[in-house]
């Protein structure tokens, strides 16, 4: 590759996937009733909301879940492979393997929200424990229903909680059978 067809695949991936991330938190979030009056909450709303509201008219929810910022997240996917795929002179990608690699992608940026999520929760804990931070609480928010089921089967030991380190090996696990074999 030569380096303006670098500069250009750096900046799809940038934009591409930055606004992959906040659609997907969104759904997230919003899949965890996470409080949507919090900063960063708000701006993951506000960041969504131009594309999602039109979208939502035409592909409704489905029990409570929104199928509109799934659908939106997969073809932000979609066409982020595509032109990367077009990037490296690949021609089009083949739509079926498009749709399976853009959703193993997106089932990877979850379970990396996660383990990041989880992360900062423990650095959290060392550094200042009871600090209040938008951003703790939306973390809080997000992996406390993972937490909670591990939490339930192995309750803290002498003042440790082994649950984080338990999550995060199931979804580094997971990471690791989800990868394609080549």
């Amino acid at each position: 590759m030569d380096k303006l067809t670098s500069i250009a695949a750096l900046l799809i991936n940038f934009f591409f996937y930055a606004y992959i991330l906040i659609v997907v938190l969104r759904f997230l979030l919003q899949l965890v009733r996470a409080d949507f009056y919090n900063q960063l909450s708000q701006f993951i709303v506000t960041a969504t909301n131009p594309v999602l509201i039109p979208l939502r008219k035409a592909i409704p929810g489905l029990f409570g879940i929104d199928i509109a910022s799934i659908i939106l997240a997969l073809i932000l996917q979609m066409v982020a492979l595509q032109l990367l795929f077009l990037l490296g002179g690949g021609g089009m990608y083949p739509i079926i393997p498009l749709v399976f690699d853009s959703i193993i992608k997106l089932i990877g940026l979850v379970l990396n929200i996660y383990v990041l999520s989880f992360i900062i929760m423990v650095v959290i804990s060392w550094v200042a424990p009871h600090t209040h931070n938008p951003a703790i609480s939306v973390i809080h928010s997000l992996t406390d229903p993972v937490l909670r089921p591990i939490r339930k089967a192995l309750p803290p030991m002498g003042g440790f909680d082994f649950s984080i380190m338990i999550a995060i090996l199931g979804i580094l696990i997971l990471k690791i059978l989800l990868e394609p074999s080549i």
